[in-house]
């Protein structure tokens, strides 16, 4: 009897499950969306292409790994650095003398500056980008048998060799000079720290298809070159022959000891594609923390819409009770029609899903934060999980919502189900209080802390509000529409208006299903979008203040040579210039590792607030200094917000793993306040130039002479003979910085419209259901003379009190977490442009109303007698 009862419901009622169909196939597909991502990023591997012929391979560890204790357990947190560690390239030698090595050879990778002027047979002067590389790691990474080789000899003193479709691409063949600038050039080498060098040799190819080609210098020359002599960022090992893998690993485990790594197989790309650890861990927070958002918010979605359903069933269940019906048949119904609905919806979900993660690991590739190597990993679990999680928010719902009509006499069922009970019970109203009480109580936690702290509870208030607002909508929408129905009933709209007013004031239980969903369409979207439109306004308007050099030198390549600030500032009309290097740091917060922004000055600290304001709030940058080295890194300035976070002040020494995983402890001499645009630490260049892929300078800062021509001053900067060299003002270094934030916005944009979306469609669903189901009230106004155009207004009007209470319910929600939020990262209250806050509360208006105008025009065309019946 159950079976075919909940047959014959979805069956000959199709309209009251669509509903609950469309929101457990949205769910679906954003669950298995999410899931996708996150396997991708737990999975994500590429085939070695430079080392395809290199069984194993020796590196340092290539991220920060810290333990954290919970109790009497501990577990592992680690986090890749944004910079190569390197090992001890005398590591080799101990390698080559295991008896089954036939040879090993350190290798490293820099970038190369190519001269304007480099000599070209055709005559024109464009060159390709290549990347430097010592000559002795060309045998051992190449196959067998191989020759290196391809024409002329070995490069030494003076000599490169290239490779062979670089050199043929060029028009360069052996015996031509070429004019190339390394990180480790001296800058006695001129402006440009330039060097010709003859062409000796060509070499077999070995990049993969987009990559640089190489340059191969004598080992000597490519590790002054490199600027980090004496180390490498692999060791390449071949075995003898008859030598397994295994055993040549295992051999090399023992030379190496503790410490670096012995790699093979596909983890030899880890070397190759240094990007693909931080793509790895961006794709699994990607995954997790959005997916755990996503899976809440479809599980919050579903079982709203499920509720709804069930709960629009009141009368019919009563009259099964009235008939004979047990509870537990009623109940057995619920859960046999959401074994009708949920595996169907979850299943037919699934391949927009698919496709949903498809694109959005190509739009990551495309703009370069993933490897384009890398495939999204397709699996079983995502999908059982999406379908899974529908099925049990379906069944959880439905049954809550019969349990009442289902426990009731048969009486009371059917007066219940005419009458709108008054108030909520009271576990749903205790439960709603405990919600809203722990929201405060986070968001006041949150006013307290500070950076990554603050942030991480954003998620906490946000639930917490919406849960509160889901359990205590039935008075929150009895509240608004009182307030907001007072114009209305006062005559202003006319009798459609003062009907709405009194018609969702006695149905607040109806009228808070539909504001639901807005409100979370309004939480999510506003947190997302207006703490993205914060950070990126506040990190300007720290650029447009804390630039004040008059001229910004940068350059389309990889950088600029470390000598360019020192020949600039001996330009005439110059005052000062400051050269400066990037990087980043990896601190900790707590029990998780975060990453800062570095940057890097050159020359006298006295000079730099002449080109960098940054707002000292304490101490003074004249202390900070250091030649070079690890135990260089004595001192360091810190971001305010920053300083706050670790809970380190002036004097206080401030533990930092620098980019390459030197851990450091220099002490604080100053607190600034623009870390948040300019950088969140503040080195000398000579203490960071050891711990970076390549010592050149993003930028240079110059600073104009009193009474000096700005435009001759340019022009004379842009006669430096630096290859690729831009001369701009305070706006290229704020490009930049803008350009290095592109990312986070475009992620957080995305994530606002998948929810957002979601939720849009939810809430669209919502209303289309309640309306539906207003059929015998629309018929009963009909036959008591309202008219089809005062129906219409009324539903307008119904419209426009939900879409206003859902705005101003999501828009408290977005404001109590942005505030504390937005102080603890950027120290300011939140900016909402109105660029982006209007057509969002447009958006919600006109959602609201096409939601119930298309329903509303469906329910006026049936003949009011029919209606009031309660005919289909």
């Amino acid at each position: 009897m159950t079976n075919g009862l909940a047959r014959a419901s979805v069956r000959f009622r199709p309209a009251s499950f669509a509903g609950s169909f469309v929101a457990l196939l949205f769910a679906s597909a954003i669950v298995t969306a999410s899931g996708t991502l996150l396997q991708t990023g737990l999975t994500a591997h590429l085939a070695p292409v430079r080392y395809a012929s290199t069984p194993v391979l020796v590196a340092a560890d290539q991220s920060v790994q810290i333990s954290v204790e919970h109790g009497k357990d501990a577990s592992t947190t680690s986090m890749p650095l944004p910079e190569t560690a390197r090992v001890d390239a005398a590591l080799a030698q101990r390698i080559a003398a295991e008896p089954g090595v036939a040879g090993a050879a350190a290798d490293f990778t820099f970038p190369l500056l190519l001269s304007p002027t480099a000599a070209r047979t055709d005559g024109s002067s464009a060159q390709p980008p290549l990347t430097g590389r010592p000559f002795s790691a060309a045998a051992e990474t190449l196959p067998a048998g191989t020759a290196a080789l391809t024409a002329g000899s070995a490069p030494g003193p003076g000599e490169v060799a290239l490779d062979s479709d670089a050199a043929q691409a060029a028009h360069l063949t052996v015996g031509d000079r070429i004019t190339l600038t390394a990180p480790g050039t001296p800058e006695s080498a001129g402006v440009t720290g330039a060097a010709s060098y003859r062409i000796s040799g060509l070499v077999a190819d070995q990049g993969a298809p987009g990559e640089a080609a190489n340059a191969w210098f004598a080992d000597d020359v490519a590790g002054r070159l490199s600027g980090h002599p004496g180390l490498a960022d692999t060791i390449a090992v071949q075995p003898r022959s008859g030598v397994g893998t295994a055993e040549l690993a295992r051999q090399v485990r023992q030379a190496v000891g503790p410490g670096p790594q012995v790699l093979t197989g596909d983890a030899r790309a880890t070397v190759e594609q240094p990007q693909l650890g931080e793509a790895r861990q961006m794709l699994t927070s990607l995954g997790g923390s959005f997916g755990g958002i996503a899976t809440m918010t479809a599980v919050f979605v579903v079982m709203g819409t499920v509720a709804l359903a069930a709960g629009q069933r009141g009368r019919e269940f009563a009259l099964l009770r009235a008939i004979g019906a047990t509870p537990r048949q009623i109940r057995r119904t619920i859960a046999t029609e959401a074994m009708l609905l949920a595996p169907t919806a979850g299943a037919l979900g699934v391949l927009p899903g698919l496709a949903l993660a498809r694109w959005w690991l190509g739009q990551l590739v495309s703009r370069g934060a993933v490897p384009s190597g890398v495939s999204l990993s397709v699996g079983p679990l995502p999908m059982l999980a999406a379908v899974g999680a529908g099925l049990l928010a379906a069944l959880g719902a439905g049954y809550l919502a019969a349990r009442r009509p289902a426990k009731l006499r048969p009486s009371q069922a059917l007066d219940e189900a005419a009458v709108e009970r008054a108030r909520p019970g009271v576990v749903r109203t205790v439960l709603g209080a405990v919600a809203l009480a722990g929201g405060v109580v986070l968001a006041t936690v949150a006013a307290r802390q500070a950076g990554d702290a603050a942030a991480n509870t954003a998620l906490g208030v946000v639930m917490c509000f919406l849960l509160a607002v889901a359990l205590l909508g039935p008075l929150l929408a009895r509240l608004a529409t009182t307030v907001l129905g007072l114009p209305l009933r006062s005559g202003c709209a006319g009798a459609a208006g003062s009907l709405a007013a009194d018609n969702t004031r006695a149905n607040a239980r109806r009228l808070a299903s539909a504001i639901t969903p807005i409100v979370m369409v309004t939480a999510f979207c506003g947190t997302l979008l207006f703490l993205q439109s914060t950070i990126s306004h506040v990190s300007a308007q720290q650029v447009r203040s804390g630039i004040v050099a008059d001229q910004v030198l940068g350059s389309a390549g990889p950088g600029l040579p470390a000598g360019v600030a020192g020949r600039a500032a001996q330009v005439p009309g110059v005052d000062a210039a400051v050269g400066v290097l990037r990087s980043s740091a990896v601190y900790r917060s707590g029990d998780t590792l975060a990453s800062v922004s570095v940057l890097g000055v050159s020359g006298d600290p006295a000079q730099l607030p002449r080109v960098l304001d940054l707002g000292v709030r304490s101490g003074s940058l004249d202390a900070l200094g250091g030649t070079g080295g690890a135990a260089a890194v004595r001192t360091v300035a810190l971001d305010v917000q920053l300083a706050e976070s670790l809970g380190v002040k002036v004097g206080d020494p401030v533990p930092l793993w620098l980019g390459d995983g030197t851990q450091v402890r220099p002490t604080v001499v100053a607190t600034y306040q623009r870390g948040l645009g300019l950088g969140q630490v503040l080195l000398s260049r000579a203490a960071l130039a050891d711990h970076v892929a390549a010592s050149f300078d993003s930028q240079v800062l110059v600073s104009d002479a009193p009474g000096a021509d700005r435009g001759a001053v340019a022009a004379a900067l842009g006669r430096l003979g630096v290859p690729a060299l831009t001369v701009t003002d305070a706006e290229g270094f704020g490009v930049q910085a803008d350009h290095e934030q592109s990312i986070s916005n475009w992620a957080n944009t995305v994530m606002a419209a998948v929810l957002g979306g979601f939720a849009a469609v939810a809430s669209a669903n919502t209303l289309m259901m309640t309306v539906l189901d207003r059929r015998r009230e629309v018929g009963l106004l009909r036959l008591a003379g309202t008219t089809r155009r005062q129906v219409r207004g009324m539903l307008r009007w119904e419209a426009l009190l939900v879409a206003t209470t859902g705005l101003l319910l999501g828009g408290a929600i977005a404001w109590t977490t942005l505030v504390p939020v937005t102080r603890g990262i950027t120290g300011s209250s939140p900016y909402i442009p109105t660029a982006v806050a209007l057509p969002l509360a447009v958006a919600v208006v006109v959602l609201a109303l096409g939601s119930t105008a298309l329903p509303g025009r469906a329910l006026l065309r049936a003949r009011p007698v029919e209606a009031a019946a309660g005919k289909q």
